[in-house]
């Protein structure tokens, strides 16, 4: 995963895209931009500054985490934990595509969905007794 601060334009990881939608990044202060999907790896670039953007090559996801609402009707932000780098969380304007354009790059067994908050609130309640 990589952050930089480079003079003009970024290059970008991908040497194909599989899509670009827009989105939002929780990191810092909400970031609003597009995500791009490609072979190489997933990146985020915020519309209003250049220098402000995410890569992630696929050899560094390590999970996918969604959540999801309304039984899967809905899903407002995913994460994507990385195995050096900590996770970022986004919103995307069509999140199921994102899923499905991420899921041919990282296995089913490693997109995974958050804890709703009956399930934190059962396991609090395990914990104490």
């Amino acid at each position: 995963m990589a952050k930089e601060v480079t003079p003009g334009l970024v290059q970008s990881l991908n040497t194909k895209v599989d899509l670009v939608v827009d989105a939002t990044a929780f990191h810092d202060l909400n970031a609003y931009g597009q995500i791009m999907i490609g072979d190489k790896g997933f990146e985020f670039y915020n519309r209003r500054n250049v220098k402000d953007f995410i890569q992630i090559p696929w050899e560094e996801v390590d999970y996918v985490i969604a959540s999801v609402i309304l039984g899967g009707r809905y899903i407002p932000r995913f994460a994507i934990r990385t195995k050096k780098n900590g996770d970022y969380q986004f919103a995307a304007k069509k999140p199921k595509t994102v899923l499905r354009a991420v899921n041919k790059y990282i296995p089913s067994d490693h997109m995974v969905r958050s804890l709703s908050f009956w399930d934190v609130v059962k396991s609090t309640f395990k914990k104490k007794k």
